[in-house]
């Protein structure tokens, strides 16, 4: 049975952020971890959390351990991923619970268009999530005028000019149809501004309505729109362990 206002030492470096329970537990097997200056190598110790400021990683101070939160939104239409409007439009913000530490968007989605949006304090996952070197896939259905024909969803894939910009979708599917609309799945890896819309434009199939139903290995799921949950913990491993992979090897250009 556990201590009153005792943590077990990996979920502390987890929570400031350092790295998964796995992975400190990995750290403090190496002696990289030390407490009042003396080297921890024993994983699940548990300590006092008036004892975390004297915690320290290859010597340096942990992060702030403020509370980490982690939040999935089905945004709807006509909120503002933002935290804060000067035109007084809502905010994402405003469909949350009073209560939660400040939040924070990850990435944004557009003022119409729906789905998944992730919000949190945790300022390095935020920054390493949306690094370009990443590529972070995310996946929209988005139902676009007409019905597109296969060269038109190659040419997605292979690749699109529009303003100087080159872009492309890594895959494009149709995944239901009526007469005169269709519903594609796309998956960018790219973060270009309004990307999905500008491609689907010029493959002459402009964008009806637009929702992001996945952003890296997190999915929406059924959640309803207007509703949130928080991140189960496999589901914030799964991010962590995704930006703790070395970024893939650029492709070697010099023969090209």
């Amino acid at each position: 049975m556990s201590s009153p206002g005792t943590m077990r030492i990996q979920q502390i470096l987890a929570q400031a952020g350092v790295a998964s329970r796995r992975a400190s537990g990995r750290l403090i097997q190496k002696g990289r971890v030390t407490l009042g200056g003396q080297p921890i190598t024993t994983p699940g110790v548990r300590i006092r959390l008036d004892q975390c400021p004297d915690l320290r990683i290859d010597g340096q101070r942990l992060p702030s351990l403020e509370e980490r939160v982690y939040i999935l939104l089905h945004k709807p239409d006509g909120f503002i991923s933002s935290t804060a409007d000067p035109q007084g439009r809502p905010t994402v913000l405003d469909l949350l619970p009073k209560g939660l530490p400040r939040l924070y968007p990850v990435g944004r989605l557009d003022f119409h268009t729906e789905g998944l949006l992730l919000l949190t304090n945790d300022g390095p996952l935020t920054q390493s999530l949306l690094h370009p070197r990443f590529h972070m896939p995310k996946s929209y259905e988005a139902k676009v005028k007409g019905v597109p024909r296969p060269f038109s969803l190659r040419l997605l894939c292979e690749g699109i000019k529009d303003k100087g910009e080159e872009m492309s979708a890594s895959q494009a599917a149709i995944i239901r149809k009526g007469s005169k609309n269709a519903w594609l799945l796309i998956e960018i890896r790219q973060g270009k501004y309004h990307q999905v819309h500008r491609m689907c434009k010029k493959i002459g199939h402009p964008v009806l309505k637009l929702k992001r139903v996945a952003f890296g290995p997190i999915k929406l799921g059924e959640l309803p729109s207007g509703r949130w949950r928080r991140l189960k913990a496999k589901e914030i491993d799964r991010l962590r362990k995704l930006v703790a992979q070395p970024p893939p090897p650029k492709k070697d250009t010099s023969n090209d």
